[in-house]
């Protein structure tokens, strides 16, 4: 493995990790699109209770989040209460969980059928994290999530993960989809959607978030990383939607739903019967934007052209740092340092 394959596959998984950053109050800038709700196909400027009266119909119902920004979460809370207190009993399906997770997460939820001690509610949360391998997580980051699986114990909601298990994952970015056993690739599906446009397409982000860093065989790991995951998570949505008696609400990173690519033409490829709506929890860009900018289409060959969400909540940054002069200046450190020497 030479150097540049192992420091792009380092910083790969800085990102996939999600590494928290926050906000200097002095930093953030105020908007007037914060705190509000568009429908993109209306082309209007809605509230709350028009959102939810809109999305109620729905038989999956994404919340696209930034993972971590702490207002989407709050938002999340307050669309799931609120389908609630309409009458709806909502499915939470989660990306941050593999399907294999589930019946630990159910066993979970089923704790609250039984009033516990505040001790020992503590040991039922610190036993979960350890059984989902999130003891090594953020805090912060297992807490927005934990407080979302609470309201589920609390309202006897199913819930269920949607994604591929971790290590699975790793091993098809380490070795690539082609080389992994023969028992693993049967624990993948795929729903046989292939596109050169939008294969180069989702190269061009992996290199804008990698700051630039084209590494063609990683990026091909990554690609097929990404499919994989996006094949799997449609198909446990599919499946969520058949045992499901209310919407399956599904609490995702935007790229697996921007422009209704990635999971959700997925779903549709597998059950066109299934009706979608996608809100995205949209931070605000760094420098001001006009409405127009937030909803230009993505002007890809062979796909319709839609703006990135059906429904656009406006939040603030988590962060305006630019995470790229960073990782520029630890780049420029590591290539100052002499090479060592083979014995």
């Amino acid at each position: 493995m030479n150097r540049l394959f192992f420091i792009f596959l380092i910083f790969s998984a800085m990102f996939l990790i999600q590494s928290c950053a926050t906000t200097r109050k002095s930093m953030k800038r105020q908007d007037p699109l914060i705190e509000t709700i568009f429908n993109t196909k209306s082309n209007q400027a809605i509230n709350f209770d028009s959102l939810i009266n809109n999305i109620s119909t729905y038989d999956v119902i994404y919340l696209y989040e930034k993972h971590d920004n702490p207002e989407h979460h709050h938002i999340q809370q307050t669309i799931i209460l609120q389908l609630i207190e309409i009458g709806l009993t909502p499915t939470l399906g989660f990306e941050f969980f593999s399907l294999e997770d589930t019946p630990d997460l159910l066993n979970f939820v089923d704790s609250g059928k039984v009033a516990h001690p505040k001790n020992i509610e503590k040991i039922i949360e610190i036993d979960l994290r350890k059984k989902l391998g999130w003891d090594s997580q953020p805090d912060k980051m297992w807490k927005y999530y934990y407080d979302l699986l609470s309201i589920a114990k609390k309202e006897s909601l199913p819930v269920a993960g949607i994604d591929l298990p971790a290590t699975l994952k790793k091993r098809i970015t380490h070795k690539g989809i082609d080389n992994i056993t023969p028992i693993e690739k049967e624990q993948i599906f795929t729903t046989q959607l292939s596109d050169k446009a939008y294969k180069k397409y989702m190269f061009s982000i992996f290199k804008a978030v990698h700051c630039g860093m084209g590494h063609e065989r990683m990026q091909s790991r990554l690609y097929d990383t990404w499919m994989a995951r996006n094949d799997k998570m449609a198909l446990s949505i599919t499946r969520l939607t058949k045992h499901s008696k209310g919407p399956v609400v599904v609490i995702i990173g935007g790229g697996h739903t921007e422009y209704g690519l990635g999971v959700i033409n997925r779903v549709a490829a597998i059950d066109k019967t299934i009706k979608q709506v996608n809100i995205a929890l949209r931070e605000i860009s760094v420098t001001p934007s006009t409405l127009s900018e937030y909803l230009l289409p993505l002007d890809l060959e062979g796909f319709e052209r839609v703006p990135p969400a059906d429904y656009l909540w406006f939040t603030q940054r988590v962060s305006y740092n630019d995470p790229c002069e960073e990782f520029k200046k630890s780049l420029q450190k590591m290539k100052k340092k002499p090479a060592r020497k083979k014995p």
